[in-house]
């Protein structure tokens, strides 16, 4: 899935491939540690810049530490307080090996202040919110459609991908069954992940209210999110980017790490799923959505933070 947003972003080809394709959590994050200390070793950077919460991150900034080569968290701070999640031993872990943590917001600024990381903490926004700001402006300018077959804020965009959402047949088989039967089309952004167990368990994705569709480039999925009548969904990133985009979400989660858009009902967290037919068909909340994630200008924090702090020096504050 990586490819489309190196072409949708228009992102150069890495210098260095690792070719470690999916796995267990274990067996991938090995990989990745092991070839990562190769090219780390080998170019000796100022820094290693891991962001997120992926096994990737974890595996860089292990790779890093393990070679003495200083360690900047982009989005640091982030907690779902849920252990169950792969991403929060991730994103856990990270903060505590690196030198430099880059948070989003002042949520993420108060968890890290909670775990004694203050010190080496700076507030810099949410690179995300630059390209979502960049690519939704550029789609205004040549006018949204939405997607074919489906009428402009008529219709519900959905995606459904994490492993307590996917990997138990009855959950899912719940959670498609709920989708089918709404009110409004359901354009269904089929993950890898969720088309597999769907295969695997003989769940039919594509019937009742549900509009079944291949993953869909950044471009083409903002576009579709500014269109609809809301969204409905298990992933922190689109939570974020309904938010920002001003559109409602439903969470099909017990807890979200972008505590900032349940402000004023903009996102709600439905994982039992009692309510999803009224919070898929709500309306736009009367509250505009605030600017907790920055103002589109996080990146050149991020790159000004990091060019003022040589390793072994104190960073500033920006």
């Amino acid at each position: 899935m990586s490819d489309v947003f190196f072409e949708d972003l228009r992102i150069p080809p890495p210098d260095a491939d690792l070719g470690v394709g999916s796995g267990s959590h274990g067996a991938q994050t090995a990989a990745m540690l092991a070839a990562l200390e190769d090219v780390i070793d080998e170019q000796r950077p100022d820094w290693v810049l891991a962001y997120g919460d992926t096994n990737s991150t974890i595996a860089g900034a292990l790779a890093a530490v393990k070679l003495h080569v200083p360690v900047a968290h982009l989005e640091a701070g982030l907690r779902s307080f849920n252990r169950r999640m792969p991403e929060e031993h991730n994103r856990v872990l990270t903060d505590h090996a690196a030198d430099l943590l880059m948070a989003p917001t002042a949520a993420a600024m108060t968890n890290l202040t909670r775990e004694g990381l203050l010190e080496r903490s700076r507030l810099v926004g949410d690179v995300m919110t630059d390209i979502c700001f960049l690519v939704r402006d550029a789609i205004v300018r040549r006018g949204p459609q939405a997607p074919a077959g489906l009428t402009a804020g008529n219709y519900v965009v959905s995606t459904i991908h994490r492993p307590d959402n996917t990997d138990d047949p009855l959950r899912l088989a719940r959670i498609v069954t709920a989708l089918q039967a709404l009110d409004n089309p359901v354009l269904l952004v089929a993950h890898p992940r969720l088309a597999a167990r769907a295969r695997e368990y003989d769940i039919d994705l594509a019937k009742g209210a549900i509009v079944l569709c291949e993953p869909l480039g950044y471009p083409e999925m903002v576009a579709a999110v500014l269109q609809s009548a809301g969204v409905v969904t298990d992933s922190g990133g689109l939570q974020k980017e309904a938010y920002l985009l001003e559109s409602p979400c439903t969470t099909i989660r017990s807890e979200t790490e972008w505590v900032e858009t349940l402000d004023d009902g903009w996102n709600v967290l439905d994982n039992d799923l009692e309510r999803l037919a009224e919070l898929a068909a709500r309306p736009k909340p009367a509250t505009a959505v605030r600017r907790h994630y920055g103002d589109g200008d996080a990146a050149s924090k991020v790159a000004a933070l990091l060019a003022a702090a040589p390793p072994g020096q104190e960073a500033t504050r920006v």
